[in-house]
């Protein structure tokens, strides 16, 4: 057995902790200058809608964007794919909508700007490719274990 069937208390430690894992990808689209619709968006300030985008962002703070979110990915993927029993929890929070929210925000416009921008060096473009082309892929796979769980194994049950 695994630490939650140990332990049931740590679901609702994990239903307490969601709004913060969703929080990463707010902060993301934050950091990008996108708006997730839905998304509880506080009034910006006048002064704070300087547009920063991914395109004309530094290439440092492109690189930590996707470092973050890669190791988010990674990290949601690893957890759900050893523990889907956590699935029923995350759905409680719309988190198949989120997601899929995010990822068509984000995706398309991380994409875009790595491959546009100029490197010094061909190893840095690589990187970062290889970094969003696994996220984007952790993304689906995580979908796809949230899909599986929460929709399709309780018809097969």
């Amino acid at each position: 057995g695994n630490i939650f069937t140990q332990q049931p208390s740590y679901f609702s430690d994990l239903n307490e902790t969601l709004p913060t894992v969703l929080q990463v990808f707010n902060n993301i689209l934050h950091m990008c200058g996108l708006q997730c619709e839905g998304a509880s968006a506080e009034p910006q300030k006048l002064e704070e809608k300087v547009s920063v985008t991914p395109g004309n962002m530094p290439l440092q703070e492109l690189k930590d964007i996707v470092l973050y979110l890669c190791d988010t990915c990674t990290t949601l993927w690893a957890f759900l794919d050893v523990f889907p029993l956590a699935c029923q929890t995350f759905q409680k929070h719309e988190f198949c909508y989120r997601l899929a929210s995010f990822y068509e925000l984000a995706i398309p416009e991380l994409e875009s700007a790595i491959k546009k921008r100029h490197y010094e060096d061909n190893s840095v473009f690589a990187d970062l490719w290889r970094r969003i082309s696994h996220s984007r892929k952790k993304m689906i796979e995580v979908f796809h274990i949230l899909i599986n769980q929460v929709c399709l194994q309780p018809i097969l049950e």
